[in-house]
């Protein structure tokens, strides 16, 4: 097995370190076979993680010097403010998961996610293709699994006319992702041993 694959033995939490922080993440089912060490009640509600976690990382693309960050929606908003805020950035983008009734205007794309069951949307309404037309963009998530949602954001900005110069992250986690990719850490992801 890799760095990022464990054996699943039933165990119910992964411990992380990460700038000093210590912090027990819960190991959660995601299909028959695959456990991940959950991060959502870390990046929704720790503001010293966030911020910890958003120092590290805006240390590190701050190189590539972007002009807007890009993040989707809902997990990683709090955390993408505060890189966007370290980078002296006035505005950031959020791509929504849904079509609201008031949305008249907009670019879409599909993906699909490890967390996720079935397909979901990333758009941009007209605002945020404004925002986002001739910028260099950083596209930000919290985590990085099969890579799904990072290139359906990174097909949308491209539709909207921004180039992507980084795509950042705190963790990766599995061994599915390989593309170009700014990182804190890695996650493992827990999986059964084939018996025999």
């Amino acid at each position: 097995m890799s760095p990022r694959v464990l054996e699943y033995k039933g165990q119910e939490k992964h411990i992380i370190q990460l700038g000093g922080l210590v912090r027990e993440l819960p190991i959660i089912q995601v299909s028959n076979d695959i456990w991940i060490a959950s991060n959502a009640d870390l990046i929704l509600g720790d503001i010293e993680f966030i911020q910890t976690a958003a120092d590290l990382l805006s240390e590190k693309i701050k190189k590539y010097a972007p002009e807007i960050i890009v993040t989707p929606e809902a997990k990683a908003i709090a955390f993408a403010y505060e890189v966007a805020k370290k980078l002296g950035h006035k505005k950031l983008v959020i791509a929504r998961k849904s079509v609201k009734a008031y949305m008249r205007d907009y670019l879409l794309e599909e993906c699909s996610s490890i967390t996720t069951k079935g397909r979901q949307v990333l758009l941009f309404v007209k605002e945020d293709v404004e925002k986002i037309s001739n910028k260099k963009v950083c596209i930000l998530d919290d985590v990085v699994s099969t890579g799904g949602t990072i290139t359906a954001l990174e097909k949308l900005v491209r539709k909207a006319g921004g180039e992507v110069i980084c795509k950042a992250t705190i963790w990766i986690e599995g061994p599915w992702y390989t593309g170009e990719l700014v990182y804190l850490d890695e996650l493992p992801v827990f999986v059964k041993q084939q018996e025999g």
